[in-house]
Parts: structure tokens; sequence; C-alpha cells
């Protein structure tokens, strides 16, 4: 789990990969620790398959940015909206910004520590591929310090493995008083619309 928690002193293994988003090929630095340093993630690369950028959203939110990849993506499609990165890992939030720079985008891409993001902002979209292995506690108190910050009519686009409980995750997340609506499967993983 260290990749959750990495600072930027000593990076190392700092490399280029490619990746297909949307019918647009992006090029993303990525390095040693960070989550899925060598490409694009089956979760992420199935949460993208699955789901559309939104036509008309103004603030997005990538939880768990890791190196970038959706918060670079959401902001080169959504021409009027501002995307925060929020990742815990700062070498992650460093190669977001690079990579954001690099597609054009940074001046709409706000890579940020958590407890930097602004209390106040509410969210048309947030996208996820949250940290299951940070464990089931840690798991809920960061949705149920986020998914607040919906508008009221804002979604919520989760990715879960279902071998790492995504079933479980829907059942909570019903019980907590959200609608979480499976829209997508593929290659073992759930794709689920998480509303107020």
């Amino acid at each position: 789990m260290s990749h959750y928690f990495h600072t930027p002193e000593n990076i190392t293994g700092r490399r280029t990969i490619t990746a297909r988003i949307w019918d647009v090929d992006y090029e993303f630095d990525t390095a040693n620790g960070v989550f899925s340093a060598d490409g694009l993630d089956l979760g992420t690369s199935v949460l993208l398959r699955e789901s559309w950028p939104p036509d008309h959203a103004t603030r997005l939110l990538d939880l768990g940015c890791g190196w970038g990849p959706i918060a670079v993506a959401l902001a080169r499609e959504c021409l009027d909206a501002i995307v925060d990165a929020v990742d815990t890992n700062e070498l992650a939030l460093a190669l977001t910004a690079a990579n954001a720079e690099r597609a054009g985008v940074p001046d709409r891409v706000r890579p940020t520590l958590p407890q930097h993001a602004d209390p106040d902002a509410r969210y048309d979209e947030i996208w996820s591929n949250p940290p299951i292995r940070i464990g089931k506690d840690a798991l809920h108190d960061l949705l149920l310090t986020w998914l607040p910050r919906l508008t009221d009519d804002g979604v919520a686009r989760l990715v879960v493995g279902r071998n790492l409980g995504a079933d479980s995750l829907q059942r909570w997340l019903l019980e907590q008083g959200y609608a979480c609506e499976r829209v997508g499967s593929a290659k073992g993983f759930r794709v689920f619309a998480v509303t107020k």
C-alpha cells in the first residue's frame, strides 16, 4: 500500500506510457511509488470504457487520481469544467500536474491533497477507482466524506472489483441512503452510478 502515501522527494523509475481514452491517444508520465505505474490499470480502463464524460459539467472530482488519467481526460472532454484531482500521494499529484500540462489542460486540473480541497465545492460528478485496500472502515469514511459533496442531481461513478467486495459495497451504499445502480460490468469489475 506504499503507493497510497508516497512523497515526491526521490522520484525513481520515471517513464512515459500511452493510453487511449475516449478515442484520444495520450502520453502520461508515471513513476515508481504510484498506483499502476506501468500503465492504465484494468479497473480504471473498465470505468472509462463503461462511462462517458458529462455534457454540461462545471465541477468534477477525480477521487484517488493517481497520475491523472481520469482527471486529464475529463478536463479535455468537458471544456467548461474544473477538475479537482485528489490524492494522498504527493508524487501522484506532481505527475498529475505534469500530465495536465502535457495534455494542454493545466488551468482546469487542480491536483490537491484531500485536506487542501475546497470543503464548499460541490461536484456534478465524482469519478473514482477507490482505494479498496485501505480497508473497509477507511473506505467508508472516504466515501462518506466525498459523496455528500455531490450536487443534488450529481452522480458518482465508481469501479470496484467483484472479488474486492463490489457487491457488499453496493449494499452498504444503499444502507447509507444512496441510490447505487450497477451500470456496467467487465473483466471482474462492477461500475456503479451513485446518486443521492
